[in-house]
């Protein structure tokens, strides 16, 4: 079940957020495949700890708006962002973004730097480190054909990724919870017209020799057992952005917050202490 419980207009179409408490603004931003869902262990205490704290799903995923002809690539999703902080009178707020939504938060911390106060990158894509080849050779060549499959095996190939996404096991409930946006047949189209149809490193590769400019505080947190996004772009950030902290987290995978969700909040909080 979502926590999410707001609904708001940007740019002519609805974004599904949650918005608590108060003091220094905080924005989580979700990744591939999945929703605001990935952040449920974390953001609670980071509210609770004094922080005006706002989560919200991006246009095409989860609760939010779905509508088959708006584009939804990083470039697009970085807009939607910058339109709900001013929806919302953010002002600087520090960002806590996963996978794809690491490559929203780099492009505002290259592109739009006075938007954002610190930026957390947690096992993001980069570089060219996105889509996997196997994605690559389908949007290429087959996506109509994937998209057109039938809902059981649908459910079947999503379920194989989303297994992968930790280095344990994906309990039950939680398995179903990040399948629910999906188990309908707007969802499943959502999926491969939202999704999969935007994955295109190009929106990060066009930032690479500007990652250097970066001058806002970023601390990258990374799961040692990614399989979907090795370590070594970890390390990569880290010696192209200055300053950079980087944590890897032994015995977790892509989905960190998952594997170790009180490791993460530690390392949020502890974050955004910081100057």
């Amino acid at each position: 079940m979502t926590f999410l419980d707001r609904n708001l207009l940007v740019d002519g179409v609805r974004l599904a957020y949650r918005d608590r408490g108060e003091g220094e603004p905080v924005v989580f931003v979700h990744g591939t495949p999945s929703w605001s869902h990935e952040w449920r262990h974390v953001v609670p205490a980071v509210e609770a700890a004094g922080h005006r704290v706002v989560t919200y799903d991006l246009l095409g995923y989860g609760d939010s708006e779905r509508p088959l002809d708006r584009d939804t690539s990083v470039a697009a999703q970085t807009d939607l962002l910058l339109g709900l902080l001013d929806e919302l009178g953010l002002e600087r707020p520090s960002l806590i973004t996963h996978d794809i939504g690491g490559a929203i938060g780099q492009r505002i911390a290259v592109l739009h730097p006075q938007r954002a106060r610190r930026l957390m990158l947690i096992d993001t894509v980069s570089y060219d480190s996105w889509p996997s080849e196997t994605w690559r050779e389908i949007i290429r060549t087959r996506l109509e054909s994937y998209a057109a499959m039938s809902a059981a095996d649908f459910e079947e190939m999503l379920t194989r990724q989303l297994r992968m996404t930790v280095a344990g096991t994906m309990g039950d409930d939680d398995l179903r919870a990040y399948l629910a946006p999906h188990r309908t047949p707007l969802g499943r189209t959502s999926f491969f017209e939202h999704q999969v149809r935007h994955y295109d490193s190009r929106y990060t590769e066009e930032l690479t020799d500007r990652l250097g400019d970066i001058a806002m505080p970023v601390r990258i947190v990374w799961g040692a057992r990614d399989r979907w996004q090795p370590v070594g772009y970890a390390e990569r950030l880290a010696a192209d952005i200055p300053g950079a902290g980087l944590v890897v987290v032994p015995d977790a995978g892509h989905f960190v917050m998952e594997d170790e969700p009180e490791r993460v909040t530690r390392e949020v909080l502890d974050f955004l202490a910081g100057c």
